[in-house]
């Protein structure tokens, strides 16, 4: 996986030659920033680290495909990238052993999975990883239990703290339950217990 650098002045202008050389978009690339001393009176320069979103999420599947090997496991990935964020979704003859007992192998494999990819370019990069739709239909069951809890909310008017959450499934409680009369949200807490509450709204605070 190359890693390009680019020195200057300005980062926007560095960051447009960048692309314009590599005939991408600002989209399509990571990138972090730093300033070098290049001599004692000659002052500073800009440093521009980037790597394609694309061969990021290329290295990222060579390490999914060693995971599988490791289990000793057939299966297909598959890859999508949306706004820098990339999915992989495996299909494999034994999707059990790769989920685990509620989702908690999948889990540790998408931390390393992470982790991996974080360390080796250097940036952090959003990665979601899904096991023949295991987390699909997981949120689907959490969006549909945060409604139901939402409604109750709407009724009782008091306040209910959710269990430990991911920052993933904590973007689904939020985005389920924006568009809910009287009803706002809520993380609180700190990592790895942190939570989302759902609050009542009273009507006048939807005008503030």
């Amino acid at each position: 996986m190359e890693k390009y650098v680019y020195k200057g002045k300005n980062v926007e202008d560095l960051l447009k030659l960048a692309c314009e050389e590599l005939n991408v978009s600002e989209s399509d690339i990571f990138y972090s920033t730093h300033e070098e001393r290049t001599g004692l009176f000659s002052g500073k320069k800009i440093v521009v680290e980037l790597i394609k979103v694309s061969d990021t999420a290329d290295f990222g599947k060579q390490i999914l495909e060693n995971i599988l090997k490791g289990f000793n496991i057939e299966g297909q990935i598959e890859k999508k990238i949306r706004d820098k964020q990339i999915f992989y979704s495996v299909h494999s003859d034994n999707n059990g052993a790769l989920i685990g007992k509620n989702g908690r192998i999948l889990d540790n494999i998408q931390k390393y999975l992470r982790q991996a990819i974080n360390a080796q370019i250097g940036i952090h990069v959003n990665i979601v990883l899904d096991i023949e739709n295991y987390k699909e239909k997981q949120n689907r069951y959490l969006e549909r239990d945060v409604k139901r809890i939402a409604r109750e909310v709407t009724l009782s008017k008091k306040e209910v703290k959710l269990d430990p959450m991911n920052s993933y499934q904590r973007r689904i409680v939020h985005n389920a339950l924006s568009k809910f009369d009287y009803i706002s949200t809520e993380s609180i807490g700190e990592e790895p217990n942190r939570c989302v509450v759902i609050k009542y709204k009273e009507k006048e605070e939807e005008n503030k």
